[in-house]
């Protein structure tokens, strides 16, 4: 089973815009479900891999959702927290590309207040963390907690760090957290724009090369527009292009290719990634860079199906 843990939120979506006469031109705002791991685990769900999601989630109607959401997923929720916290927002901005920029509402948020489980069940073979869990305390050294356990029992560990800027107060603190998380991650998922920011403006490919020299078996490099790419110790072994599709927004469509490469490796049981060659590395990437198309060619974080793969030329 693959376990993904990290934050569950609402995202506010732009909708059709309002009169421009009493609301200076601003658009109605549409609750969506998201939160990067939230979504993760949707995807991997969805894909018809055994999944959970390890998080707090409120108990107000938002949270009542979410666990809906989850559950027709197909989604295991037993190590779900509730609590009567409210649900973190975070206000979507589309800019004319469609890429989503956020504010984000966290506060005293239940996401943020998840404890350490403990051991996770013996049948996990996977577990996957990221975005506002792996930054916002006190949830973070809790999540920091299973991440360094579940290495040392086996578990297939993977990151994606999906930065969010204006919620880290202390770069220069989270930096040097990020790598003491590398020796104890077998897979590091991650953005060019992540990439350039958490090792300053070096090149991606360069950055991924030191990242694995750290201890980390592979690093997914997303590029937008550019694909996909993995760089191991063997050098960068793979490369798939984006599909071409009418983007109507990227929300969600890096919590998808991480989401499918999850469901990728469990569905041709892998957990060593030092035994996948450069064709398997390639079939993983196409199968997620196909998943992504999907996603962005939808409103919102809605990551596909396995019908949906399977019907999707």
């Amino acid at each position: 089973m693959i376990v993904v843990g990290g934050e569950a939120l609402v995202d506010l979506v732009p909708g059709e815009p309002l009169d421009s006469t009493v609301d200076g031109g601003l658009r109605a705002l549409l609750p969506r479900l998201g939160g990067g791991p939230y979504n993760v685990a949707l995807a991997a769900g969805r894909l018809g891999v055994p999944s959970a999601f390890l998080s707090r989630l409120s108990t107000d109607r938002f949270g009542g959702a979410m666990i809906d959401r989850l559950h027709a997923s197909a989604v295991d929720t037993s190590l779900v927290q509730r609590g009567d916290e409210p649900t973190t927002l975070a206000v979507v901005a589309l800019d004319e590309k469609g890429s989503a920029h956020y504010t984000f509402y966290t506060d005293g948020t239940a996401d943020r207040l998840v404890e350490d489980p403990g051991p996770l069940p013996e049948n996990v073979t996977a577990l996957s963390l990221g975005t506002l869990g792996m930054v916002l305390e006190p949830g973070v050294s809790a999540y920091e907690a299973v991440l360094r356990r579940e290495s040392a029992r086996g578990v297939l560990t993977v990151l994606d760090p999906n930065i969010r800027e204006a919620l880290i107060a202390d770069p220069a603190a989270y930096r040097a957290r990020f790598a003491s998380w590398l020796p104890h991650v077998r897979l590091l998922k991650i953005s060019d724009d992540d990439t350039e920011w958490l090792a300053e403006g070096t090149d991606p490919v360069a950055a991924a090369k030191g990242w694995v020299e750290s201890g980390v078996d592979a690093v997914v490099l997303t590029r937008g527009a550019a694909g996909l790419a993995v760089i191991t110790a063997a050098g960068e072994l793979a490369q798939a292009p984006s599909r071409r599709v009418e983007v109507v927004d990227t929300i969600g469509a890096g919590d998808t290719v991480q989401g499918a490469l999850l469901a990728w490796l469990h569905l041709h049981d892998v957990t060593d990634l030092t035994s996948l060659d450069a064709p398997g590395w390639q079939d993983a990437l196409e199968f997620a860079a196909k998943a992504a198309s999907i996603t962005v060619s939808r409103s919102g974080a809605e990551p596909p199906t396995a019908a949906e793969m399977a019907s999707t030329v």
